[in-house]
């Protein structure tokens, strides 16, 4: 009796080991399709890191076919390209090891009409084709051709994606999906990389048109230097020949003329050596002198002739500078160019009655040198143009104070080869230009 009892337990426990079993065996196969997703989705996140991180067109096609074909295990995978006006397609990359070469083949669409009216419509196709293998023997193979596109419109498909393997072994949908999403990751990692390419090109053609241009500065100023110093050259002579000829008396018209002529052919000069300095500023900076620089001494030395020249234009002219300043290691002739050229804009553009100060003080670690004038504001708009090449402020008048725009320019070029930086601040009727320098003190 107890025999039978204990065979009726070990059936009951054997049926219930089986039926855990069964149940086991049903989960494991209803885990194993969404396994296959969340591999394929890990996959499609890795495979779009690797695309997205390039910006060669050449990497993002070898990346996107040898990776399908890792992950699919599949015997052989190519992208195709249209040409600009979808009539051929050429093979850009190709990774197989099992049928013959084909990359850089050019393919006319119109040879198969049935393959590419579908795929230019943007539709994944999957069919067996008769295709040469490596020793050119004609092999069977599922096909699975995906459209590559980003945009809507046959403009926006840029080419297909083919992937080979045995016929027996048909794509699954999971598989054309994950073909489907990689293609789309191609599409926009194609036109990032050509959009790349564009704006390179149009940099170097940029690069090159700044370069005729300076060579035509160059060229332009050389031409015109000769002329205006023979003219200055003449100019000088006549009034000394007026000088020397007591018979003769030099009206007060003909004195102005003559004061013409000077102050005319020194700014012609000037705009010469703007325009020379422009172009040969990269230059300088091989031969740069630097020296000890007491700005305690130099500021007003360069100040002083500006004294007189906003009496005369009723204006004050004020120096600010701070007690025991810090030494200066620099350029003398370059930190004077660039003074001069701010006292000359300040002066110029300050109304009567207003002032011009000239400030210099330290901080922990630079040296800062300002110059400030009131009753003059730049538009906010206007700011950030203002060291730009020949630009002039449009609401000024031109032909007021003359000049060509290369001034402000030359100062921040310059500055910026001292090792120093240039700030504007323009508000509430005032203007500052702060010139800031390392303190790099002996």
């Amino acid at each position: 009796m107890r025999r039978c009892l204990t065979v009726k337990n070990r059936n009951k426990l054997q049926d219930k080991l089986h039926v855990r079993e069964q149940v086991t065996s049903q989960i494991q196969e209803k885990n194993c399709p969404l396994q296959q997703v969340l591999n394929f989705e890990a996959s499609v996140r890795r495979i779009t890191e690797k695309i997205r991180d390039s910006l060669d067109e050449s990497q993002i096609l070898q990346t996107a076919t040898e990776e399908l074909a890792r992950v699919l295990q599949i015997e052989s995978c190519h992208i195709e390209l249209y040409d600009q006006y979808h009539t051929t397609a050429i093979v850009a990359y190709e990774c197989s090891n099992i049928v013959s070469k084909s990359q850089g083949i050019s393919i006319r669409i119109a040879d198969f009409p049935e393959v590419y009216q579908q795929l230019l419509q943007k539709k994944s196709l999957q069919f067996v084709e008769n295709i040469p293998d490596l020793n050119h023997k004609i092999i069977q193979s599922a096909c699975l051709a995906c459209p590559i596109f980003e945009s809507h419109g046959v403009e926006g498909i840029l080419g297909n994606l083919w992937l080979l393997r045995p016929r027996e072994e048909i794509f699954k949908d999971v598989e054309v999906r994950l073909v489907q999403q990689i293609a789309s990751q191609c599409a926009i990692a194609i036109r990032q990389a050509r959009l790349y390419k564009a704006s390179q090109i149009q940099v170097e053609e940029l690069a090159k048109l700044n370069r005729l241009k300076d060579d035509f500065l160059k060229s332009v100023s050389h031409e015109l230097r000769t002329p205006m110093s023979s003219i200055q050259l003449s100019i000088q002579t006549l009034d000394k020949l007026f000088e020397a000829e007591t018979n003769i008396k030099k009206s007060p018209k003909l004195a102005k003329v003559i004061d013409i002529f000077h102050h005319a052919s020194q700014r012609y000069n000037k705009l010469i050596d703007d325009l020379l300095t422009v172009c040969h500023i990269d230059a300088e900076a091989e031969s740069l002198t630097s020296e000890v620089i007491d700005l305690n001494i130099l500021i007003p030395e360069i100040v002083e002739p500006f004294f007189l020249v906003s009496k005369n234009q009723q204006q004050e002219l004020i120096i600010d500078i701070e007690n025991k300043l810090p030494l200066l290691k620099s350029d003398v002739s370059m930190l004077k160019r660039i003074l001069h050229e701010l006292l000359s804009n300040a002066c110029k553009y300050t109304s009567n009655g207003e002032r011009i100060i000239v400030i210099a003080k330290s901080h922990f670690s630079k040296l800062e040198i300002s110059v400030f004038n009131s009753g003059v504001e730049i538009p906010p708009e206007e700011v950030k143009h203002i060291f730009d090449k020949f630009y002039r402020i449009p609401k000024n008048d031109p032909w007021r104070y003359g000049g060509t725009g290369l001034g402000l320019t030359l100062v921040k070029k310059m500055v910026e080869l001292l090792g120093g930086e240039i700030n504007v601040e323009s508000q509430d009727s005032q203007t500052k230009f702060s010139v800031c320098f390392p303190r790099d003190i002996t």
